[in-house]
């Protein structure tokens, strides 16, 4: 294999091949070696302080309250399923790591977190399919600062024209990786895009989020532009989320439509989006994990700012899909996740509430057929409908609380997770939304 390999990143005209993770901050990050000395990381890769895991989005510094200290090495070891070369880069390869400690998969690996919880689901006898549904503006600069590229609406077709060689770029260079593009549109905000990708296995779905910001970035980059993922770049426009599609899977099964279940929709199936609504209080510091996250989440926003779910329902955080023509449903949307979490800690974060409920079988409520941010709060209490949290430091309060999630990450992730998110919670809850973009424009 290394032989093959090897032979693979020559023919390619290959001089470094870099490794990824995505740390406690949410940001993709890499070390990379020369091809000449692929033999001595083939096995083992590279290695890195285990305080990485300790550091918050705004600066390279640890946080003592994580637990971990600049002390000790852990290794990001390679999954040679995952190497391309990278058609943005083309002297450059990637491959997605895993990161060791010891000599063994490390507590803190949020890779690692994600196969234990695509693990549980399978001794539920599920397999999780999904895909992130992503949306990002096109930056460019001015002497003013970032602009958008255009001043265009939802689908546009002149946002087509304009942007239309980007937009091709990226595409071939996600083909290239052996991602599909499904679907593509101009969103609501100015210079705002959404690319839809096709389905896959769950930690396949993740390792293509982090492939996918990478490339939207460095495609936009040899544009001479600006990919933001940052979930609210500018205060009066649309946000960015970064929508996950689910599908739960018995072998070659879907198994959420039923005929003979409530709403066409089975058991299992309503129980596990009774667990995600359940815990996402908690959940959503895994799933929109920045302060400026909230920023997005409001009513009449089309982000599920209300704790409920319905077909169709656009304001509903679990909107669940029908279809052409039955069979339908097949698959539900969680609204509240955008592209600032790290992809491996939200999906393991939303299978592990799943099946908790899969677990204890709740029971799902009511569809939502209206738009609960028309209700009052009396009315909105009287159908149970809660209003989610409206900050990171509500949220990590939730999660703290969270006996399922908790259990789930560990206590070694727990400690350095939380710590990560609290002081970015204090460091940047009374910021403009100006300063934090400008910190977050380098990260996401």
């Amino acid at each position: 294999m290394q032989i093959d390999i090897l032979k693979h990143l020559k023919e390619n005209n290959i001089k470094f091949v870099r490794i990824l993770f995505c740390d406690n901050a949410n940001i993709i990050r890499s070390k990379a070696f020369h091809v000449d000395v692929l033999a001595e990381h083939f096995d083992t890769g590279v290695s890195m302080t285990v305080a990485q895991q300790a550091f918050p989005v705004m600066y390279d510094a640890v946080i003592p309250e994580a637990g971990l200290a600049p002390v000790a090495e852990a290794w990001v070891v390679p999954d040679w399923s995952t190497l391309n070369v990278l058609p943005y880069a083309p002297t450059h390869a990637r491959v997605i790591g895993n990161i060791f400690k010891d000599g063994t998969p490390w507590s803190l690996c949020p890779r690692g977190f994600l196969k234990s919880a695509i693990a549980k689901a399978q001794d539920f006898g599920l397999q999780v399919k999904g895909a992130f549904e992503n949306e990002f503006y096109l930056l460019k600069s001015n002497s003013d600062g970032i602009i958008p590229i255009d001043n265009t609406v939802f689908a546009s077709t002149l946002g087509m024209d304009i942007n239309s060689a980007v937009i091709d770029d990226i595409a071939d260079a996600l083909a290239a990786q052996s991602i599909q593009v499904e679907l593509y549109h101009p969103e609501s905000g100015p210079g705002q895009q959404e690319i839809s990708i096709s389905y896959s296995d769950a930690l396949q779905a993740a390792d293509r989020q982090i492939i996918f910001r990478e490339t939207v970035r460095g495609v936009a980059l040899k544009h001479g532009l600006t990919a933001s993922f940052i979930p609210k770049v500018f205060a009066d426009q649309a946000g960015s989320g970064c929508h996950l599609h689910l599908s739960l899977w018995d072998g070659e099964r879907n198994i959420i439509p039923d005929p003979d279940g409530i709403g066409g929709i089975s058991k299992t199936a309503r129980s596990f989006i009774a667990g995600i609504l359940e815990h996402l209080p908690a959940l959503m510091a895994l799933t929109t994990p920045s302060v400026n996250s909230f920023r997005r989440i409001y009513p009449h926003s089309w982000s599920g700012a209300f704790r409920c779910w319905g077909f169709d329902n656009r304001e509903a955080v679990v909107r669940v899909p029908t279809g052409f023509a039955s069979p339908f449903p097949t698959n539900f949307e969680l609204k509240t996740v955008d592209a600032a979490a790290n992809p491996y800690l939200a999906l393991g974060g939303v299978i592990s509430a799943g099946l908790d409920g899969v677990k204890r079988g709740l029971e799902l409520g009511e569809p939502v057929t209206f738009d609960p941010g028309d209700l009052s709060e009396a009315q909105l209490k009287a159908k149970g409908i809660d209003p989610l949290p409206t900050s990171l430091g509500n949220t990590i309060v939730n999660l703290v609380n969270d006996n399922v999630l908790k259990n789930a990450l560990g206590p070694d992730l727990f400690q350095a997770f939380v710590a990560v998110r609290q002081a970015e919670w204090e460091a940047m809850k009374d910021m403009k939304i100006e300063e934090e973009v400008k910190i977050l424009l380098s990260r996401y």
